[in-house]
Order: structure tokens, then sequence, then C-alpha cells
């Protein structure tokens, strides 16, 4: 059932994705998360705190918000099996699976980037590329704004959508909302700030574990897109993703990265800045550092290669497990 359910989100997501008009009328589920932590956040992280309380604090507020999904996911799919039958359950389920799903904007907030190089200069695409990075885009020349854009579209393949589709997988919609919580709680707060280094703790560290099977097979699926895609090399991809990952100051962000890298001929991450402030990581791989629009492209299209074979496995999986339920 829940290779089912995979299957149908990543095809629903990918094909409607979120209209811009529920957006504004309702807001978005990663938005009521991000409330819900915000809140918990407001009243639990006070500034008095040692170090060791803040993060038994930080440590009970996940829980809350971890606690408040499951439960809500779980009351939904519990009141709509008391009404309608399985498949009709398994997609609805979908639908609202397909929500916690970043394939399609991703893929237009990094073909932005490129058109905006194309069509407006350096000026745009440093606009563009600051939408989906937090690096400080006034530092960056083209090959590094091409390279922020394939990063960031590599690294979110991993988290915003192998992840997702892989606790989908193994906890139906219920595993996949508590993914998506303990990510959005690393991104609100697991940050080494003075007011996060030891509130935000519990979500940083939770947040890299279960991160730790998609990051790994985020680089499977994009070696083996490699092998389909013209211009792409899958052992590079392979190899990359095996001896530079390793490197990255990311236990999860290099290996996607390090595989894009390779299959592409690119060099990717290595120093950049955050806020003035200068962050030194390793490169990963040894290509190109001179990207550009047309680069970006490139990757564009090993980054809808994988996510078509990683929904084409899980259909199959899907189909396997019809056919055993039959048997």
């Amino acid at each position: 059932m829940t290779f089912a359910l995979a299957f149908l989100a990543l095809i629903v997501e990918a094909v409607a994705g979120y209209p811009q008009a529920l957006v504004q009328r309702i807001g978005h589920p990663v938005t009521w998360i991000g409330a819900l932590i915000a809140r918990a956040e407001a009243v639990w992280n006070e500034g008095h705190l040692s170090f060791a309380g803040a993060r038994l604090r930080g440590i009970l507020a996940l829980a809350t918000v971890l606690l408040v999904t499951l439960s809500v996911t779980l009351l939904i799919g519990h009141a709509l099996r008391l009404v309608l039958p399985v498949l009709a359950v398994i997609a609805i389920e979908a639908v609202l699976a397909s929500t916690l799903l970043a394939a399609r904007s991703l893929d237009e907030h990094v073909s932005d980037v490129a058109e905006a190089l194309e069509s407006g200069g350096l000026p745009a695409g440093r606009a563009a590329v600051a939408r989906i990075v937090g690096r400080d885009p006034q530092t960056l020349d083209e090959g590094g704004v091409s390279r922020a854009a394939i990063e960031s579209l590599a690294e979110n393949f991993s988290d915003g959508v192998v992840a997702p589709a892989f606790w989908l997988v193994v906890g139906g919609l219920p595993g996949c909302a508590l993914y998506k919580a303990i990510n959005t709680a690393d991104s609100m707060i697991g940050h080494k700030s003075e007011r996060y280094l030891a509130f935000g703790w519990a979500a940083a560290r939770l947040d890299d574990l279960v991160n730790l099977p998609a990051s790994r097979l985020s680089a499977v699926w994009i070696a083996a897109a490699a092998c389909l895609t013209p211009g792409a090399d899958w052992r590079q991809a392979a190899l990359c993703a095996l001896t530079d990952a390793p490197r990255h100051r990311s236990p999860n962000a290099g290996w996607p990265e390090a595989a894009m890298a390779g299959a592409l001929g690119f060099a990717l991450a290595g120093p950049r800045s955050y806020g003035g402030k200068r962050v030194d990581d390793a490169w990963m791989g040894s290509g190109r550092r001179d990207l550009t629009a047309a680069d970006i492209q490139r990757a564009l299209r090993l980054y809808r290669m994988a996510y078509v074979l990683q929904a084409a496995t899980i259909g199959i999986g899907a189909s396997v497990a019809a056919l055993l339920f039959l048997i």
C-alpha cells in the first residue's frame, strides 16, 4: 500500500504541484508545521537558560511538534478508513502526501535561475538564485550563480524529493509528515547561531539522521540517471560520491552534490560566503568551475531523469506488492 501511495503522490506532485491559489487561501502544510515550530520556539526558548537547559527545552519542543504531526496524520487516516474503501483512501492520502514533495517547485525555481541568467544577465541571475540559497549573492559571478543553483538542485533532490518519498514508503503518510516536520524544524532552528545552537541541537541531529538513507539513495538515482542522459558519466558520478562526499562538512549534502558533479564533469561546493562569513568546504568533483546557464539546464535534465527512475522503481514496487497481495 505504501509503494502505491508513494507512486501516486510522485505523479500528482509532478503533474499538479501545489496550486498557488491554495497557498493564498489556506497556506501550505509546511507553513502550518512551521507556524507550530515557531510557536514552540517562542514559548520555550527563553534567553536566560543554560546550554543544557536550552537543549532540553529544544528536545521537548521538537517532541511536541512531532507528536502533534503524528496525531493529526493518524487521525486523518483513521477517519478516511472508517468511511471510504481502501483505493479511495490511497488516492486521498496520495494527494495529501504530494503536498510534502517538492520536485515540481524545485525544477521551477532552478529553471528560473537559468532563464534569468540567459535573459537578464548576472544581476537577474543573482536575484533569482538568492530565492533558493542562503549564500551572499553579490559575491557570486556567473559561475558562482550557476554552481549555487546546481548545488541547490542536487541537495534538495535529496531533502525535498527522495527523502519524503523514502519515508512515505517506509511509514506511509505519517512517516512522510514526520520527516517533513523534522526537516522544517532543522531549517528553522537547526542553526549554529547563539540563539539556536543549544535549542536547535535536537532538530539538527535528528535531521542528519533521517536524511542518511535518502542522501545515499539520491546519489544512486543520479548515477543511474547518468546512464540514460547523453553527456553524463555514471562511473564518475559513483566515484565522486564515494570519494568526495565524506569530505563535505555536511554528512548528507555531499552525496547528491558529488554525484551530480561527477556525472556532469563539474566542481561543486567549495568555499562560499554566508552573511559575510567565509565557509571553507571541500570541492565535490574536479571538473569545471566556470559554469553557465547551459550547465544548469544539463543538471536539470539529469535531475528529471533521476526523478523518473525513482518514480518508476517505486511503481514497480507497487506492482510487485499488488501481485503478492493477490496471490
